[in-house]
């Protein structure tokens, strides 16, 4: 099994933040905005030894950069990310229920 180095860009951290700051503040929940963290870092933490292993993305476009995703392992939540040598480079993070694949392209102009 390797070991990659996973890195989170500014964009998905400040996407997870969004959801969490809005599960925490408007939904009033803070115990579930601290578990969807925990369990953003459990995912990050199983990132950094199955990403090579994972499956691309469907959207052709996103599959020829070599885009993945992978589920959170206890929420609704995606990181979609691409593997370069031993490095990982997380450049998103989505709920499952949007179009993610669409949006990221659309968003980043591929």
């Amino acid at each position: 099994m390797d070991s990659y180095n996973v890195n989170i860009s500014p964009k998905a951290l400040s996407q997870l933040n969004s959801y969490i700051n809005y599960i925490n503040d408007t939904l009033l929940n803070e115990q579930a905005a601290y578990n969807v963290w925990l369990d953003a870092l459990e995912t990050r933490e199983r990132l950094s030894n199955i990403a090579g292993s994972l499956a691309y993305c469907q959207h052709p476009q996103l599959k020829a950069l070599g885009y993945r995703s992978i589920n959170f392992i206890h929420h609704k939540y995606i990181m979609l990310y691409r593997v370069s040598g031993t490095n990982v480079f997380v450049d998103a993070v989505y709920h499952q229920l949007q179009d993610y694949e669409n949006i990221f392209v659309n968003e980043s102009n591929i």
